[in-house]
């Protein structure tokens, strides 16, 4: 059986360490600004590595081997819409395994205390599923530590 194409979605992705994450939500809800904001995240005790953007806007996603790679369109690769400012090169990555959806919502749809265990069936792959407002100042920092692991690697149980 042959391995099925890519298809293009909407949304930015960002990739730390080989690991990405699609960013999802609604034009202007905030995608790339929170792309931006991980970009400029330094390395720390909490945070291994510095993240890479993937893609800006246009995402393409392959299903290869159970898993989903994504990738970016030539035309816009290595640029990112900076609202208020314009297009800007920055730090890209060709591609990386898709590991995190991140749902943009507004501060009431976000979950105090979430299920770690939360995933999402995209073309047919089981993904970890986390709902961000991205507005908030710490929302880039949840982002890059939800996509190293963090939640299973070092969450205290309830």
């Amino acid at each position: 059986m042959a391995a099925a194409g890519p298809s293009l979605l909407h949304g930015t992705a960002i990739a730390l360490a080989g690991c990405a994450a699609l960013i999802r939500g609604a034009p202007g809800s905030g995608k790339s600004d929170l792309a931006l904001r991980c970009l400029a995240q330094p390395s720390s005790e909490l945070i291994s590595g510095e993240a890479m953007l993937v893609a800006d806007d246009q995402v393409l996603v392959t299903p290869t081997n159970g898993r989903l790679v994504l990738g970016c369109p030539e035309t816009i690769k290595g640029l990112l819409e900076v609202r208020g400012l314009g297009i800007i090169a920055v730090p890209a990555t060709d591609t990386a395994e898709l590991e995190l959806l991140v749902d943009l919502v507004t501060p009431d749809k976000v979950e105090r205390l979430p299920d770690p265990d939360s995933y999402e069936e995209l073309m047919g792959v089981r993904v970890r599923r986390l709902a961000l407002y991205p507005f908030e100042a710490s929302a880039p920092l949840k982002l890059l530590l939800a996509l190293q692991g963090f939640p299973k690697s070092r969450l205290i149980p309830r």
